[in-house]
């Protein structure tokens, strides 16, 4: 870890923290990101999130940085686990009788093996009328593409993201992030939610099928709309923008980079007056908005030499007093600097067992009334089996009979601090 990172505000997990989550119980059988991003905000909110974990765990505890699993960590925090061999019908006997208890059950196998695994939805809804069942997929329960894997970068590809993004002499560009998972993550807590107040007013539970491809689709824009209308694919333009002009990434004298947007027009002319050019709010080229747009290379050979001349923070300071929207393009490092981010506490410092102190980002979103917490760290490979098997009745005994037949199994991982 680097030795120069700010301190960033210290916390400590509350345990005995409580949320208005507080008493719903989910068990959590996804992997990957999509469903723990769900099952993260839902723990956030203090439900009980059960992960049920294979004997090998959830493969975000194989994706590591430096030997140590900071992805297993972030999207594991204010979870459980219990790890059950689910190929075993003695494990999903056991997961069956959890069922009752439980308000939310998260999967994301591929359509059809929960029922192969006789734990389909209508076996479940027979143990728990009210069970909100989210069914996670690269490409939905129906369809010629159900049964096709279902990572994020097949639907990223697919969706019509990666052709838009990017520059058009060069080839498309995925995300460097898990956009279409952490997307649908967050879809799946609004149908959740949803779906929860459904079982509350009626006592009926349902599917959610959460695919990660709609999600993604949605919020490229009315792409399609716009093909029907002009019979055009929208070309990859980079920073620039189809709909507003100016708008790009501009390099600055320190070989940084801000980001500027005058996306109306009187933060156009604003802007052609704060750099000295107010004569070019009369010209026929940049008059407009739809003008600019067609004429947004000579824009920024205008904007990008007067950004050229100054830092990145004389820009932003200089574009600022001009009341000019501007912002910097930061990295990381800058990041855990800004006073903005400092202040609001997006980042704060937990206690780890492996990295002394782990930053982790805001619970979010931030309800002031009823605002959610961090109580746990992300636990070693189950953790939590004998408390979540007692519950069922089984006593020491039975439990070492669970672990010698490999029903039921435990990790040797070092157990996270929870100071």
């Amino acid at each position: 870890m680097s030795q120069t990172r700010p301190k960033l505000a210290r916390k400590s997990y509350k345990p005995d923290a409580e949320g208005p989550l507080d008493g719903v119980r989910v068990l959590d059988l996804s992997r990957l990101v999509a469903g723990n991003t769900l099952t993260q905000v839902l723990g956030d909110f203090g439900a009980e999130v059960i992960k049920v974990e294979p004997p090998a765990g959830d493969t975000l505890r194989d994706w590591q940085t430096a030997g140590v699993a900071t992805n297993w960590k972030l999207y594991a925090r204010n979870k459980k686990s219990l790890c059950l061999d689910l190929r075993k019908s003695e494990a999903r006997e056991l997961l069956l009788r959890l069922i009752p208890s439980t308000a939310i059950l998260i999967e994301s196998f591929r359509p059809d093996t929960l029922e192969e695994m006789g734990l389909g939805p209508e076996v479940l809804h027979q143990c728990n009328r009210a069970l909100v069942i989210v069914r996670i997929s690269g490409f939905g329960q129906t369809g010629p593409y159900r049964r096709r894997p279902g990572f994020g970068t097949l639907v990223e590809g697919m969706s019509g993201f990666a052709s838009m993004n990017g520059f058009d002499d060069r080839e498309p560009v995925l995300p460097p992030m898990y956009l279409a998972d952490t997307i649908a993550g967050l879809y799946g807590v609004a149908g959740v939610m949803v779906a929860l107040r459904v079982a509350e007013k009626n006592g009926t539970g349902q599917v959610i099928d959460l695919p990660l491809l709609d999600p993604l689709f949605s919020v490229l824009g009315p792409q399609a709309a716009n093909y029907q209308l002009t019979c055009k694919i929208k070309p990859r333009t980079g920073s620039r923008s189809t709909n507003a002009a100016p708008r790009n990434a501009y390099r600055t004298s320190d070989g940084k980079w801000v980001c500027l947007s005058a996306s109306t027009q009187k933060m156009t002319e604003r802007l052609f007056r704060s750099i000295g050019r107010p004569e070019i709010i009369e010209d026929a080229r940049y008059r407009s908005n739809a003008n600019r747009v067609k004429h947004a290379a000579e824009l920024d050979t205008i904007i990008g030499e007067f950004v050229a001349c100054r830092t990145q923070a004389e820009n932003v300071a200089f574009f600022e007093q001009a009341d000019v929207t501007i912002g910097p393009i930061y990295d990381i490092s800058q990041i855990v600097t800004d006073p903005h981010v400092l202040e609001r506490q997006l980042i704060a410092d937990y206690p780890d067992a492996d990295m002394g102190t782990f930053p982790m980002h805001h619970v979010l979103p931030r309800l002031l009334g009823t605002p959610g917490s961090i109580r746990s760290a992300a636990p070693r490979l189950g953790a939590h089996n004998r408390v979540l098997l007692k519950e069922l009745g089984i006593d020491d005994s039975a439990y070492a009979g669970l672990t010698a037949a490999g029903i039921a199994c435990e990790g040797t991982e070092t157990k996270e601090k929870t100071e």
